[in-house]
């Protein structure tokens, strides 16, 4: 084995053998490392080549709000993205960064200014479109307008009924913008849709501001939103009322006055309803039930087709007084309704005169004359011959009367048999 060892050729093919040996494993590990290298190569293009536009991305202005105005800031913008992929998804999903333009240290006038981003991650690649934008400062004005209301559909309210003069509160509001808009500034308007209205109609509004061209400027508003009342109404009149007297007062008593300080009713209705009427009739005092000076508050009844009145209640103040009494003597008996072609002669009396007593208060009575009361027989579609007919009186009013009898005779005759 020594010998074997001491051989130089041996020792030489043995040293070969090792350096072969060496240099395959020195080559191997490098080849390894190669191929380690290239594989995190590829894995890095995989992870920095994504790509993506993240749309409507709102800008935000910094300056002063309270004291300028700012035109020409547009609503939203498009990022685009590039970088990693996790960046990116966060980025898209999260929407967690902003674009804004700086203004805060702009003088008044117009400027181009470059927008700018916060909190997004810095392995990304970023790109606003647009990327600069045109902006004009202005100082801020604050002015008050009248607020006008567009009744919408008026012509659509339900038959008869038409709208009256709208109410808006406030009636004024404040604008503010710069001064170049504020004088662009036409109308400001609230609408109010009147479609199938019958009654007063109450809306919030919001309000719009219009330029001369009447197209819609937006401006800030105090307060955006007004309340609108429409008087809802139908046609109209104002009528007389007649009192309709029922039953009797005690005896010995009579009306002194019967005052309303309602004078006339008003009521709504179709035109061609209310247009017939000439006053309210059948609101009723039940005159047994007084004894003494009285207020009544008396309901005034719907005439048919009349929708409403005003007012649905009357106060009636009734005074009362101790009755006295008045004689007219021989007062003459007028023939009323004779048929044409026809006369007339009283039997009993013959004279055609009565005596009538007037009862009523003292302030009544006092002042009523002989010609102020009327005596009549109603002679309608009586034929000729001899009749019995009822006396009436016809007389001013919180007065009652007596006869000296209900009825007297009459005879009626054709004009051509003469008067026997």
């Amino acid at each position: 084995m020594d010998k074997l060892f001491d051989n130089r050729w041996v020792m030489r093919i043995i040293a070969l053998f090792l350096a072969l040996m060496l240099y395959a494993s020195v080559n191997i590990e490098s080849n390894s490392e190669d191929k380690q290298g290239a594989s995190n190569a590829g894995a890095s293009t995989t992870v920095f080549s994504d790509e993506t536009t993240v749309t409507d991305v709102p800008v935000i202005p910094y300056f002063d709000q309270e004291n300028l105005v700012v035109t020409g800031i547009p609503e939203s913008v498009e990022v685009n993205l590039q970088g990693a992929t996790a960046s990116i998804t966060k980025a898209r999903q999260l929407r967690d960064f902003e674009v804004y333009a700086d203004l805060s240290n702009l003088s008044i006038g117009t400027h181009q200014v470059r927008l700018q981003y916060k909190d997004i991650a810095d392995d990304l690649k970023v790109s606003i479109k647009p990327s600069v934008i045109t902006v004009t400062i202005e100082e801020k004005v604050t002015k008050d307008f009248e607020v006008g209301v567009d009744l919408l559909n008026e012509n659509q309210l339900e038959e008869g009924y038409l709208s009256d003069k709208p109410i808006v509160s406030p009636k004024s509001i404040q604008i503010t913008a710069s001064e170049d808009i504020i004088e662009e500034i036409s109308s400001v308007k609230a609408k109010v849709d009147l479609q199938g209205g019958n009654e007063t109609i109450n809306r919030e509004s919001t309000i719009t501001v219009y330029d001369r061209e009447g197209e819609v400027i937006p401006v800030e508003v105090e307060p955006s939103v007004v309340d609108v009342t429409v008087p809802i109404k139908s046609p109209s009149r104002d009528l007389p009322f007649k009192i309709i007297r029922e039953g009797e007062l005690k005896e010995g008593l009579s009306i002194s006055s019967i005052e309303s300080e309602t004078k006339e009713i008003t009521v709504f209705g179709p035109e061609d309803v209310i247009n017939k009427l000439e006053f309210i009739d059948g609101i009723t005092v039940d005159l047994s039930k007084i004894t003494k000076d009285t207020v009544l508050e008396v309901d005034v009844p719907l005439p048919e087709g009349v929708t409403k009145v005003t007012p649905e209640k009357v106060k009636l103040e009734i005074n009362v007084d101790e009755q006295e009494e008045k004689v007219f003597s021989d007062q003459p008996i007028n023939a009323v309704s004779l048929t044409d072609g026809k006369t007339v002669e009283f039997l009993e009396p013959e004279t055609g005169e009565m005596d009538v007593t007037i009862l009523g208060a003292p302030n009544v009575i006092k002042d009523i004359k002989e010609s102020d009361v009327e005596l009549y027989v109603d002679l309608t579609d009586l034929s000729d011959g001899e009749h019995e007919v009822e006396v009436k009186v016809n007389g001013p009013q919180n007065i009652t009367w007596s006869l000296q009898k209900k009825k007297v005779k009459v005879k009626i005759s054709s004009a051509s048999q003469g008067v026997e």
